[in-house]
């Protein structure tokens, strides 16, 4: 492991897991945001659901794509 992470990486190792995590059991069950939020927003049609895992799939994408940016830059540094 390179010396010399940020911060900065860590979080985005953090919140890129947790949402990765979120889009997975969102994938599996469906109907959880309705239960933590009691609303149904899509009448049941299942089309928030869908929009929720598309955002949660690219917020992780982004996160492991900056973490990635952070890891190469301590490895160039420390090189």
């Amino acid at each position: 492991m390179p010396s010399g992470l940020r911060y900065r990486f860590w979080l985005e190792s953090i919140f890129g897991s947790i949402t990765g995590v979120v889009a997975v059991v969102t994938l599996f069950s469906h109907d959880w945001i309705e239960a933590v939020f009691g609303v149904d927003p899509d009448k049941g049609s299942g089309s928030a659901e869908w929009l929720v895992v598309m955002i949660l799939l690219l917020l992780t994408v982004a996160f492991a794509a900056g973490a990635r940016l952070e890891w190469r830059r301590a490895q160039l540094a420390a090189s």
